[in-house]
């Protein structure tokens, strides 16, 4: 019988039959626990404020700029800065626009790779050989091509990863953006809640000085002791450290501000302002809406979806790769007839490579490459606990600290009535002095907690803000088609999210 020879169509007709296969699982997004509704409940202002209704994708946050609901113009100017000069958010968005270019390296595989090697060389025979002696001279002019056909769809599922690489980093980035600019709003509003204890230790200090001077008269009249005077001048000095070591604190604290604003400290000044209004209410999503609406949710799951990738790139090694090669070209023996059709060559052929044996190596990468997908989805599935934690944090920060507002606000009006009464006892004589230091401690002790309380007040809502996603959804991930096609990287564009 005559034994046939497989034809470069039949080869090129079998690989277009098997090019759609692509062994191994497809994606599907992990489920993750979430509660119909968050435990904890919002403080009352909050309900007052809203009428307590659901926030709506249309509501407050979701314009993306949360900071402006503080309405502080300088705030304001301070978070633009964040994105624009923010060394950190700069490295992240390095990052997203190299995972884009991985996505483009990847994806070049799926195309046939066309080189050319033009070379001249020159050789000299012996003429014991029996040939003519002299130089003989050859012009080479080839273009080679060759292709892997992605039978298995190893090569496609490798362009998927990448660009569900480059989503996850575009959600870091958003992340980035969103915790830098965060930190820079608790630092400002404890910066100004400073600024108010500034303003109260130096109205606090002018009254001591005033009683001092109250004490010193009344010894010099000989109605009251020098240990009066001491204790006076005592509390007055003390007041007057605090005042100063408040300066030293207030420079940290803007100097900290303008590293994050992207600025060297010396070109930033934050004018002086006390905290006295409180948090804005923050609209609260369902639960269920909060997958959506957290940057470091999303990467997570963008990092699941690589990983399953990855199985099928591992299953499709266990599959014969086809190789398609062609050379063709010009070669002669004198420069004048290099370029001449005569001069042409070429070649043209298939290879088949299947790998025979080795020794389980396969079989342990598809193992382990299950076994990291499992891992990123624990890890998405803790990132979705952890958001629900931060949101109950917040809430019931929000809600406690106010409760605790209102109980401060009564003992600022007990310990400056109580102030009151023991300084005229002790003109009147009826009291020691003692009593009007501790009254003068109380007040002090009690107005400072409820700065402090403002301060931390308005410091929980921007992490609520935060553990709510600060306005983001995965909407604006960049599409697959975006990053596969991406020359350069952008700014993640408004678009739905491919699953």
């Amino acid at each position: 019988m005559r034994r046939m020879k497989p034809s470069l169509g039949a080869v090129l007709a079998g690989a277009l039959a098997v090019a759609g296969c692509t062994p191994g699982p497809n994606y599907q997004r992990p489920a993750a626990p979430a509660p119909p509704a968050f435990k904890e409940q919002p403080p009352p202002e909050f309900k007052e404020a809203q009428g307590w209704k659901l926030a709506q994708p249309a509501d407050g946050l979701s314009k993306g700029k949360w900071w402006e609901i503080y309405k502080d113009a300088e705030l304001n100017a301070l978070e633009e800065r964040v994105a624009i000069d923010n060394q950190s958010v700069l490295e992240a968005e390095a990052q997203y626009r190299e995972a884009v270019a991985a996505v483009k390296i990847v994806r070049s595989g799926l195309y046939p790779t066309v080189s050319s090697a033009p070379s001249i060389t020159g050789s000299r025979s012996s003429p014991r050989v029996g040939s003519q002696p002299g130089v003989r001279g050859t012009y080479t002019l080839p273009v080679s091509a060759s292709w892997e056909p992605d039978l298995w769809g190893n090569i496609r599922r490798s362009v998927t990863a990448a660009a569900a690489q480059a989503q996850a980093s575009a959600a870091d980035l958003e992340n980035a953006r969103l915790l830098y600019q965060s930190e820079l709003a608790q630092d400002f509003f404890a910066l100004h809640g400073l600024d108010r204890d500034v303003e109260l230790l130096t109205r606090t200090a002018k009254s001591y000085s005033e009683y001092l001077e109250l004490t010193r008269n009344r010894y010099a009249g000989g109605v009251a002791s020098d240990l009066d005077v001491a204790q006076a001048e005592s509390q007055l000095y003390a007041a007057q450290t605090q005042l100063t070591d408040f300066g030293v604190v207030r420079a940290e604290m803007e100097h900290a501000i303008a590293v994050l604003a992207g600025q060297p400290p010396a070109a930033l000044t934050i004018s002086v302002k006390s905290l006295t209004t409180p948090p804005p209410p923050v609209p609260v999503a369902l639960p269920s809406q909060l997958l959506e609406r957290r940057p470091d949710i999303a990467a997570n799951e963008r990092l699941a979806a690589a990983a399953n990738e990855q199985i099928g790139i591992a299953k499709a090694a266990f599959f014969p790769s086809l190789t398609l090669a062609a050379t063709a070209g010009l070669q002669a023996s004198h420069i004048t007839t290099w370029i001449a059709w005569p001069s042409r060559f070429f070649s043209i052929g298939p290879t088949l490579a299947e790998t025979i044996f080795d020794a389980g190596r396969r079989r342990a990468q598809v193992t382990q490459d299950v076994a990291a997908y499992d891992a990123t989805v624990a890890a998405y599935r803790q990132s979705v606990l952890t958001a629900f934690q931060q949101v109950e944090d917040g809430l019931s920060s929000m809600r406690v600290l106010a409760e605790e507002s209102v109980v401060a606000d009564e003992s600022v009006k007990s310990s400056a009535r109580a102030l009151t009464i023991s300084t005229a006892q002790y003109k009147a004589g009826t009291t020691a002095y003692l009593t009007v230091l501790t009254a003068q401690a109380t007040a002090l002790a009690a107005e400072k907690t409820q700065i402090d309380l403002l301060t931390r007040r308005l410091e929980a809502s921007v992490q609520l803000v935060v553990s709510l996603g600060g306005g983001w959804d995965n909407s604006q991930l960049p599409t697959k088609p975006d990053v596969v096609n991406a020359a350069n990287a952008p700014q993640p564009a408004a678009a739905p999210a491919t699953q």
